[in-house]
């Protein structure tokens, strides 16, 4: 029974493994020395990879990166108490509903000049241009979270007898959990670009600057090496937050889908 499971799970891996032939193929026998060397193959990539994890360099740049995610997503947090105030009352969303979406559709890339002159270059810097790209999904999925909890259990909470903060913290709250989780997801996805995007300008350590560095150098299986890493620690991350989500909140069906 275990093979068959194992059989059934390997065959989505079958297209990867077909590509990964053929990149491989192709980078060996049909691109010339010097095209082989901006596309090095997957078994090239593999020795890069496996040189950094030797040396501890990979290592060192995840961690720095894990780490600026992690502190921009704790200041970004603050996404979600306000999400719930102008999701509650009208009259706060009506006034900072225009300012969030005057500020929304600048992409946190286009911060990075000015957070250099205001910051300087180095990880509160990195901090800012990270915390704009995780903010703004937590708080529009908080906000819409709550405007569409059912009415009809708020209004069971106050003919029960709870006030307004019971309603908050005890239907609303809950009833927005897993939608402000997918916001979460959303926003740490984001936020991890924008990390990249960050590091390549205004870092000396992380996975962007890794990446960076090593274009200086032409070392294109470390450039690749560094690509896949974000891929992967993304990958991860979603699916930690995803396994966790499931084992909170069982009652979520687009958690549990």
């Amino acid at each position: 029974m275990r093979i068959i499971n194992y059989l059934k799970q390997s065959r989505r891996l079958i297209l990867l493994i077909v590509l990964l032939s053929i990149w491989e193929f192709s980078s060996r026998f049909i691109l010339d020395k010097t095209e082989s060397i901006l596309l090095p193959p997957p078994s090239g990539v593999a020795v890069g990879g496996f040189e950094l994890m030797q040396s501890g360099e990979i290592w060192k740049h995840i961690l720095d990166s894990l780490s600026r995610e992690f502190f921009a997503f704790c200041y970004a947090s603050i996404a979600i108490p306000i999400g719930i105030v102008m999701g509650c009352f009208k009259s706060v969303n009506e006034q900072v509903d225009p300012i969030i979406e005057i500020l929304r559709p600048i992409p946190p890339i286009a911060w990075i000049p000015l957070s250099i002159l205001w910051f300087g270059v180095g990880n509160t810097q990195n901090h800012f241009i990270i915390f704009l790209g995780i903010f703004f999904p937590i708080l529009l999925n908080t906000i819409d979270a709550v405007k569409n909890v059912e009415p009809n259990l708020i209004r069971a909470a106050r003919c029960l007898g709870a006030g307004s903060w019971g309603v908050i913290t005890r239907v609303i709250l809950r009833a927005a959990l897993p939608q402000i989780v997918t916001g979460i997801r959303i926003g740490l996805g984001v936020g991890w670009m924008a990390l990249v995007a960050a590091e390549l300008v205004g870092a000396n350590s992380g996975l962007g600057f890794l990446i960076n560095d090593a274009r200086t150098v032409l070392r294109t299986d470390y450039i690749l090496v560094g690509m896949l890493a974000i891929g992967v620690i993304g990958l991860s991350l979603d699916r930690m937050i995803r396994f966790t989500a499931q084992k909170l909140m069982p009652w979520s069906r687009a958690l549990n889908a």
